[in-house]
């Protein structure tokens, strides 16, 4: 098995990593041979895996974008992957250059790699955690954003893998509720809706793979996805098929609803 110096102790190199398969579709090089096993599998039953990759990734700089000219300049990106091109830091920071940006991650490997990418960077930072452990991201987060100021929860590609077993819908309404009015929610969602008869076999193919990782495929319906705004104000054009927000470039299709929401501002 492969070994390098910038690999934590405590990665498990024997398993594939949903993180690091992602870096794998965007064409990456932060994963390893295991992952790559996994990552060709999935791309042999749905040969668009890297497209819908992109695609993800260009609504995350979308929304970024949206939420800068809105007047944001703090992020906290939960599930924010391994660092490739176009991440949060440096689409905010070229528009603004004092936004800040607490990445968080469950995944070693992306946290190791973030921070080493972020280590003369005094505004953004990563750390190790699962955003299901809400108390302890808040902590971290209150140290290095501003809680009396609107904050952006990125939630990008990363609730998917959150089973409805851990109750996403609580964890999501918690963040909510820590944070103060004006603040914002970005989400995409891998869904089944759109998702021909005959390709659901394929579908349940990809799960048993995703299954094999840390972080097993939980894909949910349009509406159980809409039901993560709850108390939040969605902006145009609601949540909608991933292509369909604010499209600036031809993205391919992928089975993914998205939606940017605002906390309302008591009175406003």
């Amino acid at each position: 098995m492969e070994q390098a110096s910038w690999v934590p102790a405590s990665v498990d190199l024997d398993r594939p990593s949903a993180a690091r398969m992602y870096d794998y579709f965007l064409g990456g090089s932060h994963n390893f041979a295991v992952d790559r096993e996994a990552a060709q599998s999935v791309e042999r039953i749905y040969p668009g895996m890297s497209g819908a990759a992109r695609a993800n990734r260009s609504f995350l700089r979308r929304a970024v974008r949206y939420l800068v000219e809105q007047g944001v300049d703090q992020f906290l990106d939960l599930g924010s992957g391994i660092p490739t091109v176009g991440n949060v830091h440096e689409i905010a920071q070229q528009a603004n250059p004092s936004a800040r940006v607490l990445y968080v991650d469950v995944e070693p490997v992306a946290v190791a790699h973030s921070n080493a990418l972020l280590a003369d960077n005094p505004l953004a930072t990563a750390v190790q955690s699962d955003l299901r452990e809400v108390d302890t991201v808040l902590k971290a987060a209150r140290d290095v954003l501003d809680f009396d100021r609107p904050i952006a929860v990125l939630m990008v590609a990363v609730l998917h893998f959150v089973p409805d077993s851990d109750e996403p819908g609580k964890a999501v309404a918690r963040y909510r509720d820590a944070l103060p009015a004006g603040s914002w929610l970005a989400l995409s969602h891998g869904s089944l809706e759109g998702v021909p008869r005959d390709g659901l076999q394929d579908t349940e193919r990809i799960k048993a793979i995703y299954r094999r990782t840390d972080s097993p495929l939980a894909l949910r319906s349009h509406d159980e996805i809409e039901a993560f705004f709850t108390g939040f104000d969605v902006v145009e054009p609601g949540v909608v098929a991933l292509p369909e927000w604010r499209p600036d470039s031809d993205d391919a299709y992928i089975s993914a609803f998205v939606g940017v929401g605002r906390k309302p501002i008591p009175g406003a």
